[in-house]
């Protein structure tokens, strides 16, 4: 059996885990006042902030190339790979999902296993560095699947955005539920649902009682089996890491990632998050 591991640029992925040569990352094309991007080729993360500062116009993102995908899927095939695994940006976000699953069809020779994962992210990548320490253990391909398919049942993220509007003109959110916000000086909680859409989950009245429900919601959802948990801001990186350091004192095993271009163009500047993935068992 010979593995590859296909995602796309919404994932955060260590340095590390990018030099693998089974992990293969479909860019996401991010469009900035006329101009196209890719984060990690022509942008960095920090260029990117500062350009959306710089710019009245919000940046727009597409969706991965299927044809890209196409043809990696091909050179996967003519390279020996038997067994795909495709962990792509939550159906609730993107078409991308949706749009892919007659390419099963399409390549009898290889198994192809594309979940959706629901999320994004950091959780995202978590997905992708699991599944490849699964792999490199020569793990059978049925116990990789179920494993990936436990995760992404148990995967939970929460998110504090500074600004609504980023949202609603991205159309990621009701724009009724971002008056409410705005108007009444409220910070919303949102989450990635079952369905894998960004949601209200709660609404608060200062940013500081939100993160203090944060921190509750965060024992209450990971009380039951050991748990990686990525603090996730959008360049605001002082108050992840004092957060991360709380947050680590108090024994949980914490990341500080960053939201790069791909989900900063939705989220907007300041936004905080805890993504909270459930360890292998």
């Amino acid at each position: 059996m010979k593995t590859a591991i296909i995602t796309d640029s919404s994932a955060y992925l260590s340095d590390k885990i990018k030099e693998k040569a089974n992990i293969f990352v479909l860019d996401i094309p991010v469009f900035i006042a006329g101009e196209t991007y890719i984060e990690g080729k022509n942008l960095t993360v920090q260029a990117f902030y500062d350009k959306m500062a710089a710019t009245e116009e919000l940046p727009k993102t597409s969706q991965p190339s299927i044809s890209d995908l196409v043809e990696l899927l091909e050179k996967l095939q003519a390279d020996g790979y038997t067994h795909v695994i495709g962990l792509f940006l939550s159906s609730g976000i993107s078409g991308f999902w949706q749009n892919i699953q007659y390419l099963k069809d399409e390549f009898p020779d290889l198994i192809l296993f594309f979940p959706d994962t629901k999320i994004t992210s950091a959780p995202l990548g978590y997905m992708v560095e699991m599944t490849y320490n699964m792999i490199k253990t020569n793990a059978p391909f049925e116990f990789i699947t179920s494993e990936l398919t436990d995760i992404i049942a148990q995967t939970r993220a929460f998110i504090i955005v500074d600004d609504l509007d980023h949202l609603v003109k991205g159309g990621r959110l009701s724009n009724g539920a971002a008056m409410i916000g705005n108007l009444l000086n409220i910070k919303p909680i949102l989450r990635f649902d079952e369905a894998g859409k960004i949601v209200v989950y709660e609404k608060i009245r200062t940013s500081k009682k939100a993160f203090k429900r944060l921190y509750k919601i965060l024992a209450e959802n990971t009380k039951d089996r050991a748990y990686k948990v990525y603090v996730i801001h959008s360049n605001i990186p002082e108050k992840a890491h004092e957060i991360a350091e709380e947050l680590t004192s108090k024994g949980f095993d914490v990341s500080v990632a960053t939201f790069g271009a791909v989900i900063g163009t939705h989220l907007g500047e300041g936004a905080l998050g805890f993504g909270m993935s459930p360890k292998l068992k």
